[in-house]
């Protein structure tokens, strides 16, 4: 009779054994789609946020699971920090509001040259030759970061050859750009260029190198930026800013403030030297993007430290019309939907943190959505590695994904030695424990899959025990 209990207890312990241990549930291989034509994709200041696309409240969405949580930590966290978008960075006056704060008078407002916020774009080909895509603001500039947009404008650029790994033998030409700026002052356009025959860009079609040109808008010493000529294959790294590639701590209000706007912009850790080996050993076809949404009154911040500090490479920001939290939630999925289907032939490496929820589910959502151009996501897991980070994240949207395309890491370092071109993006040495739900490693949550992992271990434990103690 012991003898049985005994066997019956070990038995117990092997289903123990096999519950607590952690099996991977198989991946689906993507199925293999034919890449659609690239397209001159619309531009979001021409869009009505209420008609044109649907805005996600992602707010909402996950306020529900996160509450608790925030009791929990008995201290009063500003609500803007779930979606990782800076409250300081909200509201900032603009048009009249600026001219009746600071005392100006329509004459004086004239009287005051119109300034072009020229952010460098990126260029696709297509059936139409090169096509750059102009975007940004006219503004009059009367303190810093207070700007009264100037509407119904016309901007005109002047285009020259950049030094680059490839340099056109031609390309200079002027361009004016087909529409007024909208009351916002904004512009935004895809507008085919000449490719000036008999040494001029080489087609897109013909080439695996990225060519640049400067672009300088007429009667501003603002509007100059860099132009990149992508072709329609290779690999384009889309990456965030705060908390990635700068320190910035949106999770800290206080911190957060003091670094965007009272400290130099730092690096976070070494990781310049990672994007500058990417840059160097990826083939000359690969792209750097930077997509942030911060708002475009102090985009030239953001810009100035990523050409100092980082590959050169296009720029996307929050357009002046897009000033709450949740419309600034939905710009970013916007744009990234805009250069996918720019692209549609590249693949893509999306870089962020944990600390945007925005990017929590849009950037796995993009993998499901686009499975054959998604090569890889890395995200910074702010919660395990930085003790300010108290806010939890959502890691539900990457359950039915391979395992192996995406990777939450700690350090700069851990994204060494991948191979990249080849879509194995797993160090095998950070642990990922990913459990398909809110997690936060600084306050111990795992999920409801980690849960269940742990019970399961406590009841082989037991188990297991008890039949050693019959044993003996």
């Amino acid at each position: 009779m012991a003898q049985k209990q005994q066997q019956l207890l070990l038995l117990a312990a092997c289903s123990g054994i096999a519950a607590a241990v952690a099996i991977p549930a198989p991946t689906v291989l993507p199925v293999h789609v034919v890449a659609p034509a690239p397209v001159i994709t619309p531009a979001v200041i021409q869009c009505d946020s209420t008609r044109s696309y649907q805005r996600r409240n992602i707010l909402s969405d996950i306020e529900s699971d996160v509450g608790s949580v925030l009791t929990a930590l008995g201290s009063d966290i500003p609500s803007y920090v779930i979606s990782g978008v800076p409250n300081f960075f909200q509201g900032f006056p603009t048009g009249s509001q600026v001219q009746s704060s600071l005392g100006i008078s329509d004459s004086d407002l004239a009287a005051t040259p119109t300034q072009v916020l020229n952010i460098p774009p990126y260029a696709n080909w297509t059936d139409q030759g090169w096509n750059v895509r102009f975007h940004d603001q006219a503004r009059n500039l009367t303190a810093e970061i207070f700007v009264v947009q100037q509407a119904n404008q016309n901007v005109s650029f002047h285009l020259e050859t950049a030094p680059s790994a490839i340099t056109p033998p031609g390309g200079s030409q002027n361009i004016t750009f087909p529409y007024e700026t909208t009351v916002e002052g904004d512009f935004d356009a895809f507008v085919p260029i000449q490719n000036v025959s008999g040494g001029g860009l080489l087609a897109g079609n013909g080439t695996d190198q990225i060519q640049r040109l400067n672009v300088y808008a007429n009667g501003s010493i603002m509007g100059n930026a860099t132009a990149y000529l992508v072709p329609p294959t290779g690999l384009t790294f889309i990456s965030d800013i705060d908390d990635i590639l700068r320190v910035t701590k949106i999770y800290e209000p206080k911190e957060g403030l003091l670094n965007s706007f009272a400290r130099p912009f730092t690096s976070w850790e070494n990781m310049p030297d990672i994007y500058a080996n990417w840059s160097r050993s990826l083939p000359n076809s690969t792209h750097f993007h930077y997509l942030t949404t911060t708002p475009e009154q102090i985009t030239r911040n953001y810009m100035d430290f990523i050409y100092k500090t980082y590959p050169g490479g296009s720029f996307d920001t929050r357009p002046l019309n897009f000033s709450d939290v949740s419309a600034t939630l939905s710009i970013r999925m916007f744009l990234l939907q805009k250069i996918f289907q720019t692209f549609p032939q590249r693949k893509f490496v999306l870089i962020a943190d944990t600390s945007n929820s925005d990017v929590m589910s849009d950037y796995p959502q993009l993998a499901h959505d686009y499975p054959n151009q998604v090569q890889c996501i890395f995200l910074r897991n702010t919660s395990a590695t930085d003790p300010g980070d108290k806010f939890p994240y959502d890691t539900s949207k990457f359950q039915g994904l391979n395992n192996r395309s995406y990777m939450f890491f700690l350090n700069p370092n851990d994204l060494t030695n991948l191979d990249i071109l080849g879509g194995n993006c797993l160090n095998q040495s950070i642990m990922q424990n990913v459990t398909f739900g809110i997690q936060d490693e600084a306050l111990g949550i795992h999920g409801a899959a980690g849960r269940m992992k742990a019970s399961a271990t406590v009841s082989f434990v037991v188990a297991l025990v008890a039949a050693m103690m019959l044993l003996l």
